[in-house]
């Protein structure tokens, strides 16, 4: 399977997101990736669903909406009427994350749960046949822009292994600080889908930058 890139639209200027999400429908892209904070899950506030309806009127991609907020159970009819393909918690946020992921499945989404860079994927081995994706945060949630965690790396071949014990087709997602190097690594390892922001939206030629990452394979 070709590499997925789900450019981040947290780093895009939202002064010019109709042009933004334009480039996004003319590019190579096969998601786009939405980043909801609440200010308290993370230290940041981000956006919420009006931004993403709108944003949805204009995409001609699917939205993967990542969550970073606390209860996100109480939003999964609200994400879906967003227009959201996938729908993105964290583990750490969820009580019961078992009820939730099947939750956001009855809503019509796929589901995806998120591990933030200190929680080890072992807490995912109950669940793991019942998600679609799971996303490892390579960055501490909250901002863009920051330094790749080395550490990430091994996290992708522990959760690989993981998964193709079981068989199942689960998607593996890294978020944070992917770029020209880190990204081969990342997908040699195990990725599957690739969320890039600044280095994507801030490069001179975002739709070749985008294309360069969809040519990496494992």
């Amino acid at each position: 399977m070709s590499t997925l890139v789900s450019p981040s639209m947290l780093a895009a200027d939202f002064c010019r997101l109709h042009d933004e999400v334009d480039m996004i429908n003319r590019s190579c892209a096969d998601w786009l990736h939405m980043d909801v904070m609440d200010g308290c899950f993370v230290p940041n506030i981000s956006f919420g669903f009006p931004v993403i309806k709108a944003v949805k009127a204009i995409c001609e991609k699917p939205l993967d909406v990542h969550l970073m907020i606390v209860q996100p159970e109480r939003y999964i009819e609200q994400t879906a009427d967003a227009g959201a393909m996938m729908m993105t918690v964290h583990q750490e946020a969820c009580v019961h994350l078992h009820r939730t992921v099947a939750a956001i499945h009855a809503a019509g989404m796929k589901a995806g749960v998120a591990l933030n860079p200190s929680t080890p994927v072992n807490t995912l081995e109950d669940i793991i046949g019942d998600v679609d994706m799971v996303l490892l945060m390579s960055v501490n949630p909250g901002f863009g822009g920051q330094k790749f965690i080395e550490h990430t790396i091994d996290k992708v071949k522990a959760l690989r292994q993981m998964i193709d014990a079981t068989g199942k087709e689960v998607l593996i997602e890294v978020d944070g600080g992917v770029q020209g190097e880190t990204a081969p690594r990342l997908v040699k390892a195990g990725v599957d889908v690739l969320v890039s922001g600044s280095y994507v939206f801030k490069s001179e030629n975002p739709i070749a930058t985008i294309e360069s990452l969809k040519e990496l394979s494992r």
